[in-house]
């Protein structure tokens, strides 16, 4: 199955696209110990079976088998970068990473000092594994911190307290060279002054890298049903964040992204090249991955549910494991290619823009004319970048990319 798809990928096409784009591969665990009201990934409570624990081994068996199936897809492509997401990935046993990495590394050219990131929750279950995860070959950990405020994370459904945020922070810290702290805000009942706790008890533990979320209400969740009161008005959340880049940029953190910041030597290179519109082959429950061929980029989705995942993937034929794959239409490659980019503060590069969608530049010169005349851009022969405004309107600016 695969060798077919390979083969209708390859035909002819009206896109000429330049050499591969760094590639990346992104793993979705998928269980949490609970679901989070605000949530929309693909999540769920973790099943209990009769040890009250996780099909650990069988999604393994079935994530090497997709993997397996995809090899002629990416055949000889060095990956820079793995991700493994979910869910709640630091439910998995440090021997069930130790596995999965092995048989990442037996099939995959993994560039040396390769970026490998493990998503983990700050409970004492989880953090125990920490220096564990390390061994196995985990170079930076993503801390879901969201709040020290234990009324805050209530609100939210975490399952851990401040202090259980805060031990784990000093056990990744010690861990660990490099790793993220996730911090949320504008949440049910926030205040500025509640903000700037969180941001002190955060920058405590001079993170190498933070990643700040707007708490949103998104489709099919708990809160699109019941929304929580007491959600702050534009205005205040806009204090807040400007409170948090004023606070960062004071610690040392540089804003690259939208809602990333970093000392130097510590962005995350498995997001940067998802902004600058690398490819990604998404492997796992409900993943996503987006894959460039000389004249077609094609967008892949894996069966969402776990337990019709594994059967698909341990079919037989591990090609079973994609639900469905489309080709990104032509008219919409501009704003696939902006809604990433635009996202970075240093922007993107005019030579990026034609060799990862394949299209002459004349296919953006109106709306990129529009967006300098609006003050949302600035740009050179080379380049083009948000201004500040366009940080501030970020989704103004990118909506002048969609297609007529």
């Amino acid at each position: 199955m695969s060798q077919d798809l390979v083969s209708r990928y390859l035909r002819p096409g009206t896109l000429q696209l330049g050499d591969a784009p760094p590639l990346s591969l992104y793993v979705h665990l998928p269980w949490c110990i609970a679901k989070c009201p605000y949530c929309d990934f693909n999540s769920h409570a973790r099943p209990a079976d009769a040890d009250g624990g996780l099909p650990e081994q069988r999604y393994l068996d079935a994530l090497v088998a997709d993997l397996e199936a995809a090899l002629p897809q990416v055949w000889g492509r060095p990956v820079v970068s793995v991700f493994i997401g979910g869910g709640t990935p630091s439910l998995f046993s440090p021997d069930g990473i130790d596995r999965l990495l092995t048989a990442i590394r037996a099939r995959l050219p993994l560039i040396p000092g390769c970026e490998i990131t493990l998503e983990a929750n700050p409970g004492s279950f989880e953090r125990a594994r920490f220096r564990a995860f390390r061994t196995a070959g985990i170079t930076r950990l993503s801390v879901g911190v969201q709040s020290f405020d234990d009324a805050m994370l209530a609100k939210l459904g975490r399952v851990h307290d401040g202090t259980q945020a805060r031990a784990a922070l000093a056990e990744a810290a010690a861990c660990f060279d490099t790793f993220n702290l996730d911090l949320m805000y504008a949440l049910p009942g926030q205040t500025l002054a509640m903000l700037q706790a969180d941001l002190d008890a955060a920058l405590a533990f001079n993170p190498p890298h933070l990643s700040i979320y707007h708490l949103t209400v998104e489709p099919n969740t708990v809160f699109a049903t019941a929304p929580p009161p007491g959600l702050p008005d534009d205005d205040l959340a806009s204090d807040m964040l400007d409170a948090i880049t004023a606070r960062t940029a004071a610690a040392g953190l540089q804003r690259y992204e939208v809602s990333a910041f970093a000392r130097p030597g510590h962005r995350c290179l498995h997001n940067l090249n998802y902004w600058t519109f690398g490819d990604y082959l998404g492997i796992g429950a409900g993943a996503h991955g987006k894959l460039s061929y000389p004249h077609r980029v094609v967008r892949q989705v894996r069966w969402r549910e776990p337990r019709r995942y594994m059967d698909e993937a341990l079919s037989g034929d591990g090609g079973r494991a994609m639900s469905n794959d489309d080709e990104v239409p032509r008219g919409q490659l501009p704003f696939e290619f902006m809604l990433n980019a635009l996202r970075l503060k240093d922007g993107f590069a005019l030579a990026d823009f034609q060799a990862r969608t394949g299209l002459p530049l004349s296919a953006v010169a109106r709306p990129l004319a529009a967006a300098e005349a609006q003050g949302l851009i600035a740009r050179d022969f080379e380049r083009v970048w948000p201004s500040a405004r366009g940080f501030d309107f970020l989704s103004d600016l990118q909506q002048l990319f969609l297609p007529d």
